[in-house]
C-alpha cells in the first residue's frame, strides 16, 4: 500500500513541479527558416511555459548563423539563453555534421536560479582570483561554459577555476565552427565574437556529469618511479619504453593495430583508492617513445608517484564507456533531459553515424529533451576537477 502511494505521489510532484524539457533540429540552408521550426519544436513539451533556460547551436558561417542564432532567441523568449556556432550540431535524437543545420534546447525550470556568465577574450588569469568566474552561491549546482577556442585561454581558466572553486563542477564545449568568419557566441540577445559564455546553475535543481573518455584500458596499472613533466622515464622500476613495448607485445595483432592508430595514457586522479576502474583515470594522448632513452611522452604533467595505466580508443570502446556510465547515472534516479557536448572528433569519424552518442544518451537516460553539438574540446570533471577533454563525450543530465 505505501509503495503505491508513494509511486502516485512521485507521479503528482513530477507533474505539477512544471519541470519541462525540449529540443529541436532543422537542416537546411536557408538557416534563419531552420530555426524557426527547430524553436517550435523545442519549445512544444513546454506546453506554452516561458523556458527559464535555452541552448543554441548553429552550423554554419558569418552572418548567416548569427541571424538565426538571434531569431531563436528572439522567438524563445527565454529568461536566460545562451549558444556558439559549431561543425554540427545534436537534437531530436540526430547528429549533423557539416551541412547548415541549427539544434535548440529549451527548459521550463521553476525554483531554479539561473545567472548567465559572460568570459571576456584576454583574461588575465594571473591577477582575477576568480578566474572571471561569478562567485559560486551555497545552493549553485554546475555551471555551463561555451567557449571559443582561439581567443579564450580555457585549459588555464579550469585551472583557475579548480583553485578558487574545488570540486564545484563546470561542463561545456568549445565552439567548433570557425572558418574565415570566426566563431559566434550567443547570449541574451547578444552576439559575441570571443571570450565565452555561460551560466551557473542553482535552487531547486538536482544533476549529474557524465563524463565519457572512450578508451579500455591495455596491461597492468603501474607506478610512475621516474617522471619530468609529461616525459615518463620509468614506471614500476623499468623503462617506460620497455614497459611499453611489453605490454603491445602482449597484445592480439588486432588490438596491437588498435593501439598504432591512438595510443592514450590513464592518469589515475585518486592516488588513494584500492581499484582504479572506468571513470578514475584522466585520459592523455601518448605522443611518442624513444627507445634509445625509454622514455614515453604524453599529453600532460605527470609525477612520481602517480598511477597510470595504457589505453586504446575505439568505436567499441567508446560506446561500452559511454553506456556503462549512463546506466550508473540513471540508477541514482531519472533523469528528465539532458545537455550533450561530443568531441567532433566521434560522430562519423569514429562510429557509422552521427547519431551514436545522441541516441546512447536517450536511451541510456530513458529521457527526451536531449541537445548540444560536435565541439573542438569538451569540458567536464574527472576525479573532482574540472578537465578539457579530448574525443570525449560530456553530458549534463537533469534528474
Amino acid at each position: 500500500m505505501s509503495t503505491e502511494f508513494g509511486s502516485i505521489r512521485d507521479e503528482v510532484m513530477a507533474q505539477s513541479s512544471g519541470r519541462r524539457f525540449g529540443d529541436g533540429l532543422a537542416v537546411g540552408p536557408d538557416l534563419r527558416g531552420a530555426a524557426e521550426v527547430a524553436v517550435t519544436q523545442a519549445l512544444g513539451p513546454l506546453a506554452g511555459a516561458r523556458p527559464d533556460l535555452l541552448c543554441v547551436f548553429v552550423c554554419g558561417s558569418g552572418d548567416d548563423a548569427a541571424a538565426a542564432g538571434l531569431r531563436v532567441m528572439e522567438l524563445a523568449g527565454a529568461r536566460t539563453a545562451i549558444g556558439a556556432t559549431a561543425g554540427g550540431v545534436i537534437g531530436d535524437g540526430r547528429g549533423v555534421e557539416g551541412e547548415p543545420a541549427i539544434a535548440v534546447w529549451a527548459a521550463a525550470l521553476p525554483g531554479v536560479t539561473v545567472r548567465p556568465v559572460r568570459l571576456e577574450a584576454g583574461l588575465d588569469m594571473m591577477e582575477t582570483g576568480s578566474a572571471g568566474l561569478p562567485q559560486p552561491r551555497a545552493d549553485d549546482r554546475v555551471g555551463v561554459l561555451l567557449v571559443d577556442p582561439s581567443s579564450f585561454p580555457i585549459a588555464r581558466f579550469l585551472d583557475r577555476c579548480n583553485a578558487a572553486y574545488p570540486e564545484f563542477p563546470l561542463v561545456g564545449g568549445l565552439a567548433s565552427g570557425a572558418g574565415a568568419s570566426g566563431n559566434r557566441l550567443f547570449l541574451d540577445g547578444e552576439i559575441h565574437r570571443d571570450g565565452g559564455v555561460g551560466f551557473l546553475l542553482g535552487g531547486d535543481v538536482a544533476v549529474r556529469t557524465i563524463v565519457s573518455q572512450g578508451c579500455r584500458p591495455i596491461g597492468p596499472t603501474m607506478t610512475v618511479t621516474r617522471a619530468e613533466q609529461n616525459i615518463l622515464i620509468e614506471l614500476a622500476g623499468l623503462p617506460a619504453y620497455v614497459r611499453l613495448r611489453d605490454i603491445l607485445g602482449s597484445l592480439s595483432p588486432a588490438e596491437r593495430t588498435l593501439a598504432g592508430r591512438g595510443l592514450h595514457l590513464g592518469i589515475a586522479m585518486n592516488e588513494y583508492a584500492e581499484d582504479h576502474g572506468r571513470g578514475d583515470f584522466l585520459i592523455r594522448g601518448v605522443l611518442g617513445a624513444d627507445p634509445q632513452s625509454g622514455a614515453v611522452a604524453v599529453g600532460d604533467v605527470v609525477e612520481p608517484g602517480q598511477t597510470v595505466r595504457f589505453q586504446v580508443r575505439d568505436a567499441e570502446a567508446a560506446d561500452e564507456d559511454l553506456t556503462e556510465l549512463l546506466a550508473g547515472a540513471v540508477a541514482e534516479g531519472p533523469a528528465r533531459g539532458a545537455l550533450l557536448f561530443s568531441c567532433n572528433g566521434r560522430g562519423r569519424f569514429m562510429f557509422p553515424t552521427a547519431d551514436h552518442d545522441v541516441e546512447a544518451v536517450r536511451a541510456g537516460l530513458r529521457t527526451g529533451g536531449v541537445a548540444g553539438f560536435f565541439a573542438a574540446g569538451e569540458i567536464g570533471p574527472v576525479g573532482g576537477r574540472n578537465q578539457l577533454h579530448g574525443f570525449t563525450a560530456s553530458v549534463l543530465a537533469f534528474r
